[in-house]
């Protein structure tokens, strides 16, 4: 139990849930007549709301991006790194919006919820949601929330993604576009690692075909190998070497094929603490829409004419380890922002940690993201 809170920290916070009573009709060609949403606030919007800005989560995040839920938590919120008092997003300038995205398992409608027309939870059957329809259900938040335009949308990952959709799809909705470790696509190498994942999942005896909640059961065994493949590409070599090396668990071989090697203890870990607070049918929609992003598409496959509908600016950010998401593909977004004569700022931040570089504390990456929010902050008069 802490005696206070951190004074960098938004402190307590709850979540909030919006009953969007609108059809939201999806890339899929369903139509949700209506849907819920869990958000969670932190600083204080200012009179002319100028200064609300929106964090997109990465495939396993949700809406609990910064501060605590009671004194006796032990972890704050995902990007607590980031956002705060004095941080990069800083909350005595800024109203920060996190929502859990449409399909996700943390309270907005999604697999585990109930579907209306059943009585019984949607699991496989709820709609496949793409980052295009995420970005419409964000913008009706915002509708519901009185924001006109954002300051800045800002994510990482997957989350950088969905912000540069909202600069295409919603031009003048956004001031800012934050973009960080991610890709105007995925490669068929990132597809792949994706199947494999849900492969793991698919074929688990525990699956029963996504309606696992009928049989009050889980396909644990399956979410963990797809969280543990997942891990491996989110840490760069240099960084697991570090962290573990071939470091044994007793000293010596055990000749045997349970875990001896402290790397694997890790990947278990991690993966079996993932199944405990994750939804299988999440992470396999989570994981198509990952697939499916590809914004070029409906512009004969040019990168150019998409980001051509954008007017807002841009900070792209990447990590010199990051395999998942490279420097080169972020680079590829950069490229194409200045061919079509956009604005916009890019930082390739020398660490050994990775993909999930993002969410740590890195001084050099505090440093730029928190002088471009600056100027966010400048422009909105806050």
């Amino acid at each position: 139990m802490r005696d206070k809170m951190p004074a960098d920290s938004v402190g307590l916070v709850e979540p909030e849930k919006l009953h969007i009573d609108r059809p939201l009709h999806l890339e899929c060609d369903q139509v949700l007549p209506s849907h819920d949403l869990v958000y969670e606030t932190y600083g204080t919007l200012n009179e002319d709301r100028s200064n609300a800005v929106l964090i997109c989560h990465a495939l396993s995040g949700n809406h609990h991006a910064a501060g605590y839920y009671s004194t006796e938590d032990k972890r704050a919120g995902w990007w607590e790194n980031c956002i705060g008092p004095g941080k990069p997003i800083d909350t005595n300038r800024f109203f920060v919006v996190s929502p859990n995205n449409l399909g996700g398992c943390h309270g907005s409608s999604g697999p585990p919820t109930v579907n209306p027309d059943t009585g019984h939870p949607w699991g496989p059957d709820f709609p496949m949601v793409t980052v295009k329809d995420w970005v419409q259900s964000q913008a009706m938040l915002a509708d519901e929330l009185g924001i006109e335009q954002w300051a800045a949308v800002v994510g990482g990952s997957l989350g950088g993604m969905q912000a540069m959709q909202w600069a295409i799809d919603c031009p003048d909705r956004l001031r800012h576009a934050v973009v960080i470790a991610g890709a105007p696509k995925l490669s068929a190498q990132n597809i792949a690692f994706n199947e494999v994942a849900r492969q793991a999942i698919l074929n688990d005896p525990n699956f029963h075909g996504g309606h696992y909640y009928l049989y009050d059961t889980l396909p644990r065994q399956g979410l963990i190998l797809a969280r543990m493949v997942g891990h491996i590409t989110y840490l760069s070599d240099d960084a697991m070497h570090s962290k573990f090396g071939r470091d044994l668990r007793s000293g010596r071989f055990q000749y045997g094929f349970d875990v001896e090697f402290q790397v694997e203890s890790y990947l278990r870990y991690q993966g079996e603490a993932f199944s405990r607070n994750f939804d299988a049918n999440t992470y396999l929609l989570m994981t198509k829409a990952l697939d499916y992003f590809d914004p070029a598409r409906e512009f004969a496959d040019s990168l150019d004419d998409a980001l051509a509908q954008t007017r807002c600016g841009f900070f792209v950010g990447s990590f010199t380890s990051d395999w998942r998401f490279p420097p080169d593909r972020s680079k590829e977004i950069v490229n194409s922002l200045v061919s079509v004569g956009r604005d916009v700022s890019y930082a390739e931040i020398d660490t050994s940690k990775g993909h999930d570089a993002f969410l740590l504390n890195i001084e050099q990456y505090r440093r730029l993201f928190g002088a471009y929010m600056q100027r966010v902050a400048a422009e909105a008069g806050v």
